[in-house]
């Protein structure tokens, strides 16, 4: 999978029939260092186990629930935020020929599943009718359901007329 030269001096290396180990992080300003062991199989998956503290169950961790894991959660670049231990120094994925063996959709079907289970809400919200009182729940599922929301709350007095749905 890798050469000798590649692993030389990462810390915290184990070998298996199809994978290799080795000691992560992701530092964060608030929380500090997350430090965790990475996984990376041959079939392209990243997963990485935290190891934040003694009572912290989480495994199998995308890169970047990791990331979210260790509240660096927003711009998804996991590739710059997580290191790798070489020579007692981090240093990102990026810089390391870890990334040479991975493969988005490996990763992507483990993120999809954890991604649906966690969308089991919809974030909708509500207007309250300036003639009735009423309050309406508007669906945000769709860019038009979200358009008709903006423009019923740019408007100070929106009344259940404008309502888009059927009441």
């Amino acid at each position: 999978m890798f050469t000798e030269e590649e692993l030389r001096d990462l810390e915290g290396l184990k070998r298996g029939s199809d994978f290799i180990e080795v000691k992560c992080g992701c530092t964060s300003k608030k929380y500090g260092d997350t430090v965790g062991k990475l996984r990376v199989f041959s079939n392209g998956q990243f997963l990485i186990s935290c190891e934040c503290t003694s009572v912290c169950d989480e495994e199998k961790l995308t890169p970047y629930e990791f990331e979210k894991h260790s509240g660096k959660e927003g711009t998804r670049k996991w590739k710059n935020r997580i290191w790798v231990m070489k020579n007692g120094k981090k240093v990102p994925l990026w810089r390391t020929a870890l990334l040479k063996y991975y493969r988005h959709a490996s990763n992507g079907a483990n993120e999809l599943v954890r991604m649906r289970a966690k969308r089991l809400f919809h974030r909708d919200e509500f207007i309250r009718c300036t003639k009735c009182k009423k309050e309406r729940r508007f669906r945000l599922r769709t860019d038009k359901e979200c358009r008709t929301y903006h423009d019923a709350l740019k408007s100070r007095r929106w009344k259940c007329a404008n309502w888009p749905y059927e009441k």
